[in-house]
């Protein structure tokens, strides 16, 4: 006898990316997330290949493995996807030294994030 297969958590009309080491902070990397919430897929990708910020290339790379998702695994219509949800959350925090003056040290703080994309199929009536 196995064990009952979990429940899906999403909706049948909704496909997840999830990105678990990102070398930026929860800060930072929500500034990017929160520009593509909301928005159609295509114009989501428009607003992060032209984007200023060295990490929408990363989550540029997260919104094209949802909507790979959504296709292969969910039979959606990639045209008809928007960005649900984008959520940001804290990582492990590397711990460096650097060499200060008198024989002091200073602690450098080097921290990762984690995104997770949610694109869900708009329908007919929307």
């Amino acid at each position: 006898m196995s064990k009952q297969a979990k429940p899906r958590r999403l909706a049948p009309s909704e496909a997840v990316a999830k990105v678990r080491t990102l070398r930026t902070s929860a800060r930072k990397l929500n500034l990017v997330a929160a520009s593509i919430r909301g928005l159609k897929v295509q114009r989501a990708l428009n607003e992060l290949e032209f984007s200023n910020k060295r990490i929408a290339q990363d989550v540029r790379k997260a919104l094209y493995s949802a909507i790979s998702n959504a296709e292969n695994n969910h039979s959606l219509d990639i045209d008809s996807l928007v960005v649900a949800e984008a959520f940001v959350g804290k990582n492990l925090v590397m711990k460096r030294f650097a060499a200060r003056a008198r024989g002091r040290a200073s602690r450098i703080e080097k921290p990762f994030s984690e995104l997770t994309i949610v694109v869900r199929e708009l329908g007919e009536a929307a």
